[in-house]
């Protein structure tokens, strides 16, 4: 009888215990099922953000590229107004309604100094059509304009400048090529304005899928943060036109001193989203 009594007496201490226990596996349940719930709703709101984000920067891709091309049109419209209009008013002049009341001699005079001018146009208008997309570049690739582009610098005399490109074998797209040339001129042409260099180095590698290319000098150059700092100020121009080149191509610039610290640098690094012809 003792015996029975302890036996009922432990159920009953034990119990208490055991519903305890349960309650406290439920609610952990619980807790570990919310807490799933919540993280679960976090990741998809942070995966929301991400691809706000997404929209957001291609929108602002998209209006960098709108931005540059508007300039184009703007830099060539600037041209033939004022060098090609001035040039057909003065053929138009030559060839007026008193034309044909001119003495013979007058007459073959006109049409001369009208053939003269006519052919400049011709060649002016051909010029502004090198400039929007030079044929070595087209017909030969990046390297081969870049090449030519550095040839005319050190025929100059300005100062020595030398390229060499290395895994360049398969050409981007054409208009990803003509972006990243006019990236290439205007860093050139900023080194040749400010840095007071009297070499420029440039080199091209193929590294991961991407075209790597560095251009070294021994002039006043910027930094990374400069660089950054200077593309916010309303005189910063020309840096931000590389910046929002640079954006269109889904690529990557970086400013810095080299190892020596004694050159300057900057590297351009631009995916091989889509490839192009091989050179």
């Amino acid at each position: 009888m003792s015996i029975f009594l302890l036996q009922i007496e432990q159920v009953s201490l034990t119990t208490p215990e055991f519903f305890l226990g349960t309650i406290a596996m439920i609610l952990l349940a619980v807790g570990l099922i919310l807490f799933i719930i919540f993280h679960q709703r976090r990741v998809m709101r942070f995966q929301q953000h991400i691809q706000q984000l997404e929209v957001k920067h291609q929108k602002m891709l998209l209006k960098a590229a709108i931005k540059l091309q508007e300039e184009e049109r703007k830099r060539l419209a600037a041209d033939l107004h004022d060098d090609a209009g001035p040039l057909l008013a003065t053929a138009k002049l030559y060839l007026n309604e008193n034309f044909m009341n001119l003495e013979k001699t007058a007459q073959l005079q006109a049409l001369f100094s009208s053939k003269q001018i006519i052919d400049d146009t011709i060649q002016l208008i051909r010029n502004i059509s090198h400039s929007l997309m030079p044929p070595t570049l087209k017909n030969f690739g990046l390297g081969s304009a870049i090449n030519d582009f550095f040839q005319k610098i050190s025929n100059s005399g300005t100062l020595n400048a030398n390229v060499k490109f290395h895994d360049y074998k398969v050409r981007l797209k054409a208009e990803n090529e003509l972006i990243l040339f006019r990236v290439i001129q205007e860093l050139v042409n900023n080194i040749l304005k400010h840095s007071e260099a009297s070499f420029i180095h440039l080199t091209e590698h193929d590294v991961e899928n991407k075209v790597v290319i560095r251009l070294h000098h021994d002039g006043n150059g910027l930094t990374q943060e400069e660089f950054l700092r200077f593309t916010k100020e309303k005189s910063g121009l020309g840096l931000k036109n590389i910046q929002s080149r640079v954006r269109v191509l889904h690529g990557e610039i970086m400013y810095e001193k080299d190892a020596s610290q004694s050159l300057y640098k900057v590297t351009l690094e631009i995916p091989r989203d889509e490839k192009g012809d091989e050179v």
